[in-house]
């Protein structure tokens, strides 16, 4: 994987979540990236580390609380060489009173490999402070604009709002849950 370092917006716009949810997971101490000069820095650790996260939030829908167990987990309890050379990662949890523990698979390789995949995004979206317009941008939004209008010709708001409706539903579906059984040794 390439070694970066991202701003908060640009790492966002890496792992294809909002700003806000990577914010959020920030401000509730479940991602602990580096601060400088009063803004977060995502190195390439880090960012593999949230998108690990990521990855159990949308597969458990786990609360904040358990992600961040798991982030702690992950940030000391997995090192520099086995982020590069581990192709799954598995996490236990154990209850309280001692039982067996739940264990979870995450396919480690693979998401560092959809963000190698995903970093070209990071210059599409640069980190401009707020207030400051690029040159251009009023011609840019107008052409956009103009281009989405002809786009939508010959479409009715009905359609739009189904798709609307599609799209957010797709949205919140429920993770897949499967079950496997492994035999006991006779």
């Amino acid at each position: 994987m390439q070694t970066v370092e991202l701003k908060l917006k640009q790492a966002s716009a890496v792992l294809g979540v909002s700003p806000k949810d990577l914010q959020n997971l920030v401000q509730l101490n479940v991602l602990k990236p580096s601060r400088k000069d009063a803004y977060h820095w995502f190195d390439t650790r880090r960012l593999l580390e949230a998108k690990v996260t990521f990855f159990l939030k949308e597969s458990l829908g786990a609360s904040t609380e358990v992600l961040a167990r798991f982030a702690r987990a992950l940030s000391s309890g997995v090192s520099d060489e086995d982020w590069n050379r581990l192709r799954y990662l598995s996490l236990s949890s154990r209850p309280v009173r001692g039982r067996e523990a739940i264990e979870v698979r995450t396919p480690l390789r693979e998401l560092a490999k959809e963000l190698d995949d995903q970093l070209p995004r990071a210059q599409i979206h640069q980190d401009l402070p707020r207030g400051r317009k690029r040159p251009g941008w009023k011609r840019e939004l107008l052409r956009n604009l103009e281009t989405a209008a002809d786009d939508l010709a010959g479409i009715t708001s009905e359609e739009i709002r189904s798709a609307i409706r599609g799209y957010r539903a797709g949205k919140k579906g429920m993770p897949e849950v499967t079950v496997g059984g492994e035999k006991r040794p006779a």
